[in-house]
């Protein structure tokens, strides 16, 4: 037997000395390969090691090692030196008891390892937003992706050089900061400008620097939910949030969204007891409309009269092209009610991953020591540069400058859309988005495939309804130079007739 595995083992052992990975390691994965697919059935012989590295032309040390392992880990018995021989029970039959159980308690014990939590099953099946397209050299194609600002005219350099500032000249005293709510300069800055800009009431101990939209939310959700407790969220409504609240075990409920924002008496009547309410009052996501007043109000005595906290997404409110916006819902709230979210992600860039919340004061402490368990904070370096920034007057500056570059390219994008397509858009005048509206019986999640393969970026708008929605495309501008705008509205519209 053992003759007849010597002459033959080295069609099955075949060694590629120029690879990377050691040669045992290869002599190694080969025998384990021919000996779980059966090519070196249970209780054959292997050659002794001299043989077979003289068969193979390689070092008996090679083979030694190769064979120690498998006999460590339980392919071959014996001892090597003085006979090896393949096993006669290998680990995989073992661990799954093969020899015991039948196919069916098998497939039980697999699926078993596979069960998730009813969270982590929720939170599993909630779509994501897709990664952006890429070009055949890799890189990414942004064109009418909606959410990405136009990074091409942020201030890089003068970016660069506050870094560059701030690390030479007082990096050693930023890394004893340990304010568990976010550096102090940064949140006096915060409070500072939202004051005057969104009509925020609040001072800078209410304000929490946190890692973003989402570890802001997830800080929020863990403090104020319980596993269970109902949700409105906006229908159609940003995935983000959805997420982190199934994360939280909450139950949300979704509410319909009109011209004038979220409907409350549709919430009310599908879940009058809910214990929080997720908004996008200022420039709702995905469908650009602003809350009215009426319907602020009717919220905010509806929450004060249940108890109910409201999440208020404040997310690209600073790009408003006519008239100043609304009030944010925070600065009208006489109840303590609102948790106000702001990020920098979209106002400046989306990598920096900053936000902040801001918080009644008779939560800061809860939120603040939640914070610390948690354990998720900012870097302390992009927290004293964005202090920087905002100190010195940059990021007023460049909220004016690329204003009037949206404004520009938000009417570019809408004559473009109106002279190639006879289709409705919404287009306010806010934001980074518009919404191009399909006709009926076309499916949105089709067409948005058909741009795809034309390198257009248009997220379907039922991607982000939990219900049935009208159909419609997302399209942003923000990021899209003037010329590739007019090009592109056009392979949009060829791809859409082609439909």
């Amino acid at each position: 037997m053992a003759n007849q595995v010597k002459s033959g083992i080295t069609n099955i052992l075949e060694l590629q000395p120029q690879d990377s990975t050691p040669l045992y390691r290869q002599l190694y994965e080969r025998l384990r390969l021919a000996i779980l697919t059966e090519q070196l059935t249970a209780g054959v012989q292997l050659p002794s090691t001299r043989s077979l590295a003289s068969e193979l032309g390689v070092s008996r040390n090679t083979v030694l090692l190769a064979y120690e392992q498998l006999l460590a880990e339980g392919y071959v018995e014996g001892k090597v030196g003085s006979g090896t021989t393949v096993a006669q029970v290998l680990p995989e039959t073992l661990l799954l008891c093969a020899n015991t159980k039948s196919k069916s308690q098998l497939k039980h014990n697999q699926s078993r390892h596979q069960r998730l939590s009813q969270r982590g099953t929720a939170l599993a099946q909630t779509p994501l937003i897709p990664k952006p397209l890429q070009t055949s050299r890799g890189k990414q194609q942004r064109i009418f992706r909606a959410g990405i600002s136009g990074i091409n005219a942020f201030p890089h350099e003068l970016w660069s050089q506050l870094i560059a500032r701030r690390a030479r000249n007082s990096l050693q005293n930023l890394l004893t900061d340990r304010d568990l709510a976010g550096y102090l300069p940064l949140r006096e800055a915060i409070a500072a400008h939202i004051v005057v800009a969104r009509g925020v009431r609040c001072t800078p101990t209410q304000i929490i620097v946190v890692a973003g939209f989402q570890g802001g939310i997830d800080l929020a959700a863990r403090v104020l939910l319980d596993p269970g407790d109902a949700v409105w969220m906006e229908d159609p409504g940003y995935l983000g949030a959805r997420g982190a609240l199934l994360g939280a075990g909450a139950n949300v409920i979704p509410v319909p969204v009109d011209i004038e924002g979220l409907d409350i008496t549709a919430g009310i009547a599908k879940y009058p007891q809910a214990r929080l309410v997720y908004v996008t009052p200022s420039h709702q996501f995905p469908l650009g409309v602003t809350m009215s007043l009426a319907r602020r109000l009717t919220l905010l005595e509806w929450a004060n009269q249940n108890g109910a906290w409201v999440l208020e997404d404040d997310y690209d409110s600073e790009y408003r092209f006519v008239g100043r916006p609304l009030t944010a819902l925070q600065g009208i709230d006489s109840s303590n009610c609102v948790i106000y979210f702001g990020t920098f992600s979209k106002v400046l860039f989306p990598a920096l991953r900053l936000g902040y919340l801001v918080v009644p004061p008779d939560l800061v402490e809860a939120f603040i020591t939640a914070r610390h368990f948690i354990g998720t904070r900012v870097p302390i370096l992009e927290q004293a540069v964005l202090a920087d920034f905002m100190n010195e007057g940059h990021f007023n500056r460049h909220i004016r400058r690329m204003r009037s570059l949206y404004t520009q390219r938000r009417a570019t994008l809408v004559a473009a859309l109106e002279r190639e397509l006879d289709l409705e858009v919404y287009a306010p005048e806010t934001g980074m988005h518009l919404v191009l509206w399909l006709p009926p019986g076309m499916d949105d999640k089709l067409a948005s495939q058909q741009a795809a393969a034309v390198g257009i970026d248009a997220m379907p708008l039922s991607l982000f309804s939990m219900t049935e929605t009208r159909a419609g495309l997302l399209l942003g501008y923000a990021a899209v130079d003037v010329h590739e705008i007019h090009d592109g509205v056009h392979r949009l519209a060829t791809a859409l007739r082609a439909i």
